[in-house]
C-alpha cells in the first residue's frame, strides 16, 4: 500500500507538473525571442531619422557604432553600398528595396529584420538589424533548468508526503493484522491501540470490542461446560450405589470400573473448563505435549473394554493391529476418546448382533484406524462430518471429535461403505519422528 500511494503521488504530481511546465517553457522561449527581436527593431527605428538627415558613409558609420555593434546593425545606402556586413539573403534585400516593405526572416545564423527608409528624390535606404541565434535563446536554458528543479522538488515533496501518510496507514493496518493473527492463534489478551486514519481507528476499536466479546463468550462457555459436567455427578453417584448393591459380582465390577472412568473424565473436563482461557490448535483438540502414545496399544485396551458389551449383545467382531510401533502426537486419553467415539457409534447406531471390525495399519508416514460395521451405513457422509449434525439421533459431536483429532495430527477422516455393507470410518494420523 505504501508503495502504491507513493506511485500514485508520483504519477499525479508528474502529470500536473508537466501540464504547467511544457506551456511555461514554450512561453519563456517566445519571450526571450520577442525581447531580442524587439530590441533589434528599436535599434533599426532609431537609425531612420539619421538617414533622413544624411547618407554620408562616415556619418552613418558613426551612428551605427553608437547604436549597436558593427555586425548587429547594417545599412544599405541608396547608392547600393553597405555600412557593415549584410546577413540578409540577396533576394530578401531586393524585396525590401523594390517593394519598400518591412521584412523579417529567419536564417541559418539567426534573425534578420529589414526596414526600408524612403529618402528625398525617391531614394531608398534599408536598415538591417541582425540578431544571432544565441541571442534569440539567451537565458532560456537557465530558466528551463530552474523550472525543472522546481518540478523535481514538487514531485519529490509530494512523494515524500504520500510515503509518510502511507507509512502511517501501513503501520496501523499491520498492527491490526498482527493482532488478528495473535487472536486467531489463541492470545486472548492481545489488543490494538487505534491509530492512523479515522477508518482504521474505528476498525481497531471494533477489533478490541470483538476481542473482549470473545473472551466473555469463552468464559461463559467454559462455565457452562463445568456446570453441566458437575450436574452429571448426581447420576454418577447413583451408578456407584447400584454397583454397591450388586456387590462383588462381575457385573458389579464392570459398573464400578465404568463409573470410575466416567468420574475421571468429568474431573478432567471440569479442570479444563476452570483453567485460564487458552486456545487449542486450529481444527481440533489440543495435542498433548506429553510422551506420544501408541495407537495400536490404546485401541487394544479399548477393544478389551468394549468386548464385554459386545459379548452381551452377541456382536461378533474382528481386530487387526499392526505389530509395528504406531506412535502419534496425542496423549493416551485423547486417543482413547477417539476410539470410544468410533466403536461407541457402532453400538449406538446398529442393531444388537451386528458385527464390526477394527483395524490399525501403518503405511509410510501415517497410521490408519479403520472401523467397519455391518449395519445400515451412513446415508449422507458429508452431513455426518458436520459438527452438531447427527445421522442417528445423537448430539452429532462424536465424529466431529474424531475429525478434529485427525486434523490436529496432520491427518484426515473419511466415511465410506464398508465391505460388510455398513459404514466405514477411516482416520489417518501422522507418525511422530520416533515411529521407526
Amino acid at each position: 500500500m505504501r508503495r502504491a500511494l507513493a506511485g500514485i503521488a508520483l504519477a499525479v504530481t508528474s502529470m500536473v507538473a508537466l501540464s504547467f511546465l511544457v506551456p511555461l517553457a514554450l512561453l519563456v522561449r517566445e519571450q526571450a525571442r520577442d525581447r531580442a527581436t524587439t530590441a533589434a527593431e528599436q535599434r533599426a527605428a532609431a537609425l531612420s531619422p539619421v538617414l533622413a538627415l544624411t547618407t554620408r558613409r562616415a556619418d552613418v558609420q558613426q551612428a551605427v557604432a553608437e547604436l549597436a555593434a558593427p555586425d548587429r546593425l547594417v545599412v544599405r545606402l541608396p547608392d547600393g553600398g553597405f555600412v557593415g556586413t549584410p546577413h540578409a539573403p540577396e533576394g530578401t534585400l531586393d524585396r525590401a528595396v523594390r517593394g519598400r516593405e518591412t521584412v523579417a526572416v529567419d536564417t541559418a545564423d539567426g534573425w534578420v529584420y529589414l526596414q526600408p527608409v524612403v529618402l528625398r528624390g525617391d531614394r531608398v535606404a534599408v536598415v538591417e538589424a541582425y540578431v544571432p541565434a544565441a541571442d534569440l535563446t539567451r537565458g532560456v536554458a537557465a530558466s528551463w533548468g530552474v523550472m525543472a528543479l522546481l518540478a523535481l522538488g514538487l514531485v519529490g515533496g509530494s512523494v515524500l508526503v504520500a510515503d509518510r501518510l502511507g507509512a502511517r496507514v501501513v503501520r496501523s493496518s499491520r498492527g491490526l493484522e498482527r493482532a488478528s493473527l495473535a487472536l486467531g492463534s489463541g492470545d486472548l489478551d492481545v489488543r490494538v491501540a487505534p491509530d492512523g486514519p479515522p477508518e482504521l481507528q474505528e476498525a481497531g476499536a471494533a477489533f478490541n470490542t470483538m476481542a473482549d466479546r470473545v473472551v466473555d463468550l469463552l468464559a461463559v462457555e467454559r462455565e457452562l461446560v463445568a456446570d453441566l459436567s458437575h450436574r452429571l455427578r448426581t447420576p454418577l453417584t447413583a451408578l456407584y450405589l447400584e454397583a454397591d448393591r450388586m456387590g462383588a459380582t462381575p457385573a458389579g465390577h464392570r459398573v464400578t470400573e465404568a463409573a470410575a472412568q466416567l468420574e475421571s473424565e468429568l474431573d478432567a473436563i471440569i479442570t479444563a473448563a476452570r483453567s485460564p482461557l487458552a486456545a487449542a490448535p486450529s481444527g481440533g483438540p489440543a495435542a498433548s505435549p506429553a510422551k506420544p502414545a501408541d495407537l495400536a496399544e490404546v485401541i487394544a485396551v479399548r477393544l478389551d473394554f468394549w468386548s464385554v458389551l459386545a459379548g452381551q449383545q452377541n456382536r461378533p467382531y474382528e481386530r487387526y493391529l499392526t505389530p509395528r510401533p504406531t506412535p502419534v502426537a496425542f496423549a493416551e486419553d485423547d486417543l482413547a476418546a477417539v476410539a470410544d467415539a468410533l466403536i461407541g457409534n457402532v453400538f449406538r447406531h446398529t442393531p444388537q448382533g451386528t458385527g464390526f471390525t477394527v483395524r490399525v495399519e501403518r503405511v509410510d508416514r501415517y497410521v490408519f484406524l479403520t472401523v467397519d460395521d455391518a449395519g445400515p451405513g451412513v446415508a449422507d457422509p458429508e452431513a455426518a462430518l458436520t459438527r452438531g449434525v447427527s445421522v442417528g439421533g445423537s448430539t452429532g459431536l462424536g465424529l466431529d471429535i474424531v475429525a478434529r483429532a485427525a486434523r490436529a495430527a496432520d491427518g484426515e477422516m473419511e466415511i465410506a461403505r464398508a465391505p460388510q455393507g455398513g459404514a466405514r470410518v477411516r482416520v489417518s494420523f501422522l507418525l511422530t519422528a520416533t515411529g521407526g
